[in-house]
C-alpha cells in the first residue's frame, strides 16, 4: 500500500470498535495480533493512544483522537489515488464505503448493491448499518463515503429521494374512517418511529410518555398482530415487512424523507458517485412500483448555501 501500513490499518479498526476483540474479529488475526500491532504504533509514535476504562471500555486518548482523525483523511487520499489509478485504466476500482438503514437496505440498497457488483466487478463495498442517528455520526467522523437513510439529515449535505409517511396500524379495521390523531394516546412504536414522532410532533405530543418502545419494528407488527393496541410505523416499513395489518392515515401527518447524506456530495469519490447513481436508480424503481412519492426536492438548503 502506498500510504497506510498496517500498525496503522489495525489502529484505525480498534478504535472505530472500541475493542481488540472485535478489531481482531473484523481483520481475521488474533487478539494478541492488534494488541501488538497497537504498541508498536504507540512505540513509534512515542504517544499513548487508548486508555482502559471500566466503565466503558477501551477508549482513545485525546492524541488517539487526532491520529485517527488524520488515520482516516489519509485512508481516503489512498483509496482516492487508487480510483485514480484505476480510471487511468479505463474501468472503476477501488472501495466504497455507505452506511443505510437496515429496512432502506433490504428493500432498496440490496437491489443497487447487486447491480453496482455486475458493473464495477473491481470495486469492494462496505457496509455499515444502523439508526438514522447513527448513520449521522458515522457520514460525520468520515468512516463512510455516503449515507442512505431517513430524515431528518442534520446539517448534512442531502438528497431527498422519495417522502415515506407514518401510519397507524391494527389488527383489526378502525371503527372511526377518520384519521387517527396521535397526540393523546400512547401507541406501540419502535425507536427510530418514535424519534420521528417526538422530532415532529415537539411539545404538543400529550402521549409520548404512555407510548410502548420497542426496539425493532418488527416488534411493532408482531405486538400489533396479536392485539396489543394500535401501531405507529412507517409505510416504508410496512411494505418490506410481510404482514396483514389494517392501515389507517394519522392526524397530524408525518412525513419523512429517505435520502443521500454525505459532508459535501460535490466531492465523493468517483466510485462513491457511481454508486450513488445506482442507488437513485433503485429509489426512482421504488417509487414506479407505488412503494413511496418522489421527493419534491433534491439537495439540502445547506447544500445551495
Amino acid at each position: 500500500m502506498i500510504m497506510m501500513n498496517n500498525n496503522l490499518r489495525v489502529f484505525v479498526e480498534a478504535a472505530e470498535r472500541s475493542s481488540f476483540t472485535r478489531a481482531a474479529e473484523a481483520l481475521h488475526v488474533t487478539q494478541p495480533a492488534v494488541s501488538r500491532a497497537v504498541r508498536a504504533l504507540e512505540d513509534e509514535l512515542k504517544v499513548k493512544l487508548f486508555f482502559r476504562d471500566k466503565r466503558t471500555g477501551l477508549a482513545l486518548t485525546d492524541v488517539g483522537e487526532k491520529v485517527l482523525a488524520l488515520a482516516r483523511q489519509m485512508a481516503d487520499t489512498e483509496n482516492r489515488i487508487y480510483q485514480a489509478a484505476f480510471r487511468e485504466n479505463n474501468f472503476l476500482g477501488g472501495r466504497v464505503r455507505v452506511a443505510s438503514m437496515p429496512v432502506l437496505t433490504s428493500s432498496i440498497l440490496s437491489k443497487a448493491l447487486r447491480r453496482f457488483r455486475d458493473r464495477h466487478p473491481y470495486v469492494s463495498v462496505e457496509l455499515v448499518e444502523g439508526s438514522a442517528s447513527e448513520i449521522r455520526r458515522a457520514v460525520e467522523d468520515h468512516r463512510v463515503d455516503f449515507g442512505f437513510t431517513l430524515s431528518p439529515f442534520g446539517g448534512l449535505d442531502s438528497r431527498a429521494v422519495f417522502t415515506d409517511r407514518m401510519l397507524a396500524v391494527g389488527s383489526e379495521e378502525f371503527d372511526d374512517p377518520e384519521p387517527v390523531d396521535v397526540r393523546a394516546r400512547g401507541f406501540v412504536v419502535c425507536k427510530a418511529g418514535y424519534e420521528t414522532m417526538v422530532d415532529a410532533l415537539g411539545a404538543s405530543w400529550e402521549g409520548a410518555g404512555d407510548c410502548l418502545v420497542v426496539q425493532q419494528a418488527e416488534t411493532v407488527i408482531g405486538l400489533v398482530r396479536e392485539g396489543n393496541g394500535v401501531g405507529v410505523i412507517s409505510e416504508l416499513v410496512l411494505n418490506a415487512t410481510p404482514n396483514r395489518l389494517c392501515r389507517h392515515a394519522i392526524e397530524p401527518a408525518i412525513e419523512l424523507e429517505a435520502g443521500i447524506v454525505a459532508n459535501d456530495l460535490d466531492d465523493l469519490t468517483p466510485v462513491a458517485i457511481a454508486l450513488e447513481r445506482t442507488v437513485l436508480e433503485a429509489c426512482e424503481e421504488y417509487c414506479e412500483d407505488g412503494g413511496g412519492q418522489r421527493s419534491g426536492h433534491t439537495r439540502s438548503e445547506a447544500s445551495r448555501r
